[in-house]
């Protein structure tokens, strides 16, 4: 409960503290007792965020600790209400059937969830209704016995593969950069000793480069004096996370102060979510592309030929009278 507590006194976790919280709270769950089972479901189902993987583990639990969280949690992705319906029994189904509002998406699903189920039925009571008399007793509880017990058995294996995906999401190495651009080793290294000397104008030449964006974009983003704007384009390109914060504090210096035994630098940077830097600094990089307009060369136009026109001109008036002063 302690670690449930401390989630919820999280208004906007990061996505971080969603990681740890995941990692965290699935083995404390398994090793609690029912009672504090249910306290914890009871209290997650009113945080508005939680990650998707325990999500999904608390809505596979037994319909007496999941029924609350199923019926008013609003964490809850509708992807993972369908697969929550699809793998359990009916119990769950009422149970989120229950919620106050359910998306297009859901019940569609659960329409089409409905509508198989009445034929598994129609198809198996043939089986358990026998016109004859038997002479011996049939395997019929038996065979069901074991069929549940295969469908339990399909149930928590897909549930493993999934939380696995999740899980495997959830944790995605920061260095896998595919398709994003990034900073290479000497573009890093010019950002930081620029930053170092303090020489705002090479590191915004610099910053313009990587960026791929004119000089304008760069010295945009450097005037956010919060670091805010400069933090989110470092994270988005791929910057290290100590390199980053040293180029905060020294060309923001009030981020350098300390703050719960970090800088508000540090602070700044770790709030960030490199899938929303990356959103933004494409959404600038294209408002550059769209109001910047490079300087155009200094070319010389060329001259067009002269045409002349040869033209039979008459001398003026006063060398008229010259001309006739003299060969009179």
């Amino acid at each position: 409960m302690a670690t449930v507590s401390s989630f919820e006194n999280l208004s906007h976790p990061t996505r971080s503290e969603l990681r740890q919280f995941a990692e965290l709270f699935m083995p404390l769950f398994q090793a609690s007792s029912d009672e504090a089972k249910r306290q914890a479901v009871a209290a997650l189902s009113q945080c508005e965020n939680m990650p998707a993987a325990v999500a999904l583990f608390i809505g596979n639990q037994p319909i007496e600790i999941a029924a609350p969280f199923l019926a008013a949690s609003k964490a809850i992705a509708d992807d993972t209400l369908i697969t929550i319906a699809r793998m359990q029994g009916a119990a769950h189904v009422k149970a989120i059937v229950s919620r106050d509002s359910l998306s297009p998406k859901v019940i569609d699903a659960l329409v089409a969830l409905r509508q198989t189920q009445p034929r598994s039925a129609a198809a198996s009571a043939p089986i358990t209704d026998s016109p004859a008399v038997p002479l011996s007793p049939t395997p019929t509880e038996t065979n069901e016995a074991d069929a549940l017990e295969e469908q339990r058995v399909a149930n928590e294996e897909a549930l493993r593969e999934r939380l696995l995906g999740l899980a495997g999401h959830l944790g995605r190495a920061d260095e896998d950069r595919l398709g994003l651009r990034t900073l290479t080793d000497i573009q890093e290294a010019l950002l930081v000793r620029f930053a170092r000397s303090r020489e705002a104008a090479h590191f915004a030449t610099a910053l313009a480069d990587a960026l791929s964006a004119s000089r304008w974009l760069a010295e945009r983003i450097m005037l956010d004096l919060s670091g805010q704007q400069l933090a989110t384009t470092l994270t988005s390109l791929g910057m290290g996370f100590l390199d980053a914060v040293f180029v905060l504090e020294r060309l923001y210096p009030h981020l350098a102060e300390q703050q719960h035994n970090v800088t508000r630098g540090w602070m700044v940077l770790d709030a960030l979510d490199p899938e929303e830097c990356h959103d933004r600094v494409d959404a600038w990089r294209r408002a550059d592309r769209y109001t910047y307009k490079p300087e155009a060369p200094n070319v010389t136009p060329p001259q067009e030929t002269p045409n002349h026109r040869f033209i039979r001109q008459t001398p003026p008036q006063r060398d008229m009278r010259v001309m006739g002063r003299r060969y009179r």
